[in-house]
């Protein structure tokens, strides 16, 4: 069947004032969608240079109509970063008390990952969970709760020597031993203009003593 009309021909074959409106409709249309789409990104999102600087403008589009009560990135992605460091109460073999320095294990890690295409989940993950594990079980005081908080102790314990016991009782007899952790904020980037302190803030946990259930397997304090 023929249809007759404007409607059956191809753009290429409208007028000219025909083509312009055409042209000018889409190019209206798809400028609204990339206002709304950008508008409704920056609500979801966690807040962030653009969020914070435009958030009345944003505001204002949003409510009421387009409310949303749910967050893109659920957790939060991180803010800052936390280093987990540690260091040792050693006795020499002279006798002597020796306490060593700190030794940033996540620093440790980090190089070890730079350079590597497929890091397995231990070397990207271990470390990390240990410390969330032991914040999750333990208050701003570092009391532990029950069963769970003496487990994350000794988890931690026992990464820490598995890593720092060859080192460590190359120098002597391992006594007690610390961990703290170091917490920097990510920098914003250089168009941004929030200002962040860049001094790190220190967690750092009372002196644990060293026993044999620490160790690795096959290995000694001294």
């Amino acid at each position: 069947m023929q249809v007759n009309g404007d409607e059956s021909r191809p753009p290429a074959a409208l007028s000219l004032p025909s083509r312009i409106v055409t042209t000018v409709a889409a190019g209206a249309v798809t400028l609204a969608v990339a206002i709304h789409l950008a508008m409704m990104f920056l609500h979801v999102a966690p807040p962030n240079t653009l969020s914070k600087q435009h958030g009345p403008l944003v505001n204002d589009y949003v409510f009421p109509e387009y409310e949303q009560n749910w967050k893109l990135f659920a957790p939060n992605p991180l803010q800052q970063n936390i280093a987990v460091q540690v260091r040792a109460q050693l006795r020499t073999r002279s006798g002597d008390p020796v306490t060593t320095g700190w030794s940033d294990l996540s620093a440790v890690d980090g190089q070890a990952l730079l350079h590597n295409p497929m890091p397995s989940h231990t070397q990207q993950n271990e470390l990390r969970r240990a410390w969330e594990f032991f914040l999750s079980t333990h208050d701003a005081q570092n009391r532990g709760g029950g069963m769970r908080g003496e487990l994350s102790e000794q988890y931690l314990r026992r990464i820490i020597m598995q890593r720092m016991s060859a080192q460590w009782v190359a120098r002597g007899t391992v006594e007690q031993m610390q961990v703290r952790s170091m917490t920097t904020a990510v920098s914003p980037p250089q168009w941004g203009t929030e200002k962040i302190s860049d001094k790190p803030r220190y967690r750092e946990l009372p002196w644990w003593p060293v026993t044999a259930g620490d160790l690795p397997e096959g290995a000694t304090i001294q």
